[in-house]
């Protein structure tokens, strides 16, 4: 992909997931880049058939129209003892299982059957340009899973998960220093170099 700046620009952010499109936000706020979002476009969600982050992201900025500036977000959490699991599943592994607490529970269950519970998080940033060309930049964070889940800050397994180096869950942490540290940053961080100019 062409090096353009999106500074001042519009971009079509492909997620109804309201956690991650506030996240954005504040993370282009910086940047003069106006969100908005397919769902203001009568786009509804499409169905994730990847079998990677990096896949579902494609799929997922695809659905932005041609000539608009698409970015998409494919994440989740992966437990080391469990395959990885749920791995691109992790929200539907939460629908399936009666909400993200009850999902959360039965995780920790089976990892502590396998006394280990070293996970990570994994990003997958796709952006489209207005000539449709698509570039992916990936972001993780290493940690555990720990139970009971704690905090309020964050959404989905946040409360179920502390980064390495740190003693607090991120759903426990302020929600400006977890939005800046997070696997979802560390993409944008990739992406910020080729294609956003401080301000």
């Amino acid at each position: 992909m062409k090096k353009f700046k999106l500074n001042n620009k519009t971009i079509v952010l492909a997620s109804h997931n309201n956690g991650k499109i506030a996240e954005f936000k504040v993370l282009f706020s910086n940047y003069g880049v106006k969100i908005q979002t397919i769902s203001m476009l009568g786009i509804e969600e499409i169905e994730e058939t990847g079998k990677t982050f990096e896949e579902n992201a494609i799929i997922k900025v695809k659905t932005v129209p041609d000539g608009s500036i698409g970015l998409s977000d494919d994440s989740g959490l992966c437990i080391k003892s469990l395959g990885h699991s749920p791995g691109i599943y992790s929200a539907r592994y939460a629908k399936k299982h009666g909400g993200w607490l009850k999902a959360m529970e039965k995780l920790y269950f089976e990892a502590k059957q396998k006394n280990c519970f070293a996970a990570t998080f994994h990003c997958a940033l796709a952006l489209k340009s207005e000539s449709s060309e698509i570039s992916i930049f990936k972001g993780e964070v290493e940690g555990k899973i720990v139970w009971p889940p704690s905090g309020k800050n964050g959404f989905g397994y946040d409360p179920f998960f502390i980064p390495s180096n740190l003693k607090k869950t991120f759903g426990e942490l302020p929600h400006m220093k977890k939005i800046l540290l997070d696997h979802r940053f560390k993409a944008f961080k990739k992406m910020a170099k080729f294609h956003l100019a401080d301000n």
